[in-house]
């Protein structure tokens, strides 16, 4: 999207989890920036010290950051989703 400014709602560590959450925000009608483990064209840098960010549109952020953090919490606690 040209011309948007996207914020990052969370830094995920797991390159598998962030994966999913990005799936997962798509799903939910999130526009996340998607990007491979090596950054942009494979370059590299794309993981920060505390993980991979998850970066959505500004408009989107405090929506998007609910959910994420939602969502990561039943990822890392699987048994409380049910």
């Amino acid at each position: 999207m040209a011309g948007v400014n996207y914020v990052t709602i969370a830094e995920v560590g797991d390159a598998n989890m962030a994966r999913v959450l990005v799936v997962a925000l798509r799903g939910y009608g999130f526009h996340p920036l998607e990007r491979d483990d090596e950054g942009p064209f494979g370059l590299p840098g794309f993981a920060t010290e505390r993980g991979m960010p998850i970066e959505v549109p500004e408009a989107e952020a405090a929506d998007a950051r609910a959910l994420a953090a939602a969502l990561l919490a039943d990822m890392a606690d699987p048994k409380s989703a049910t």
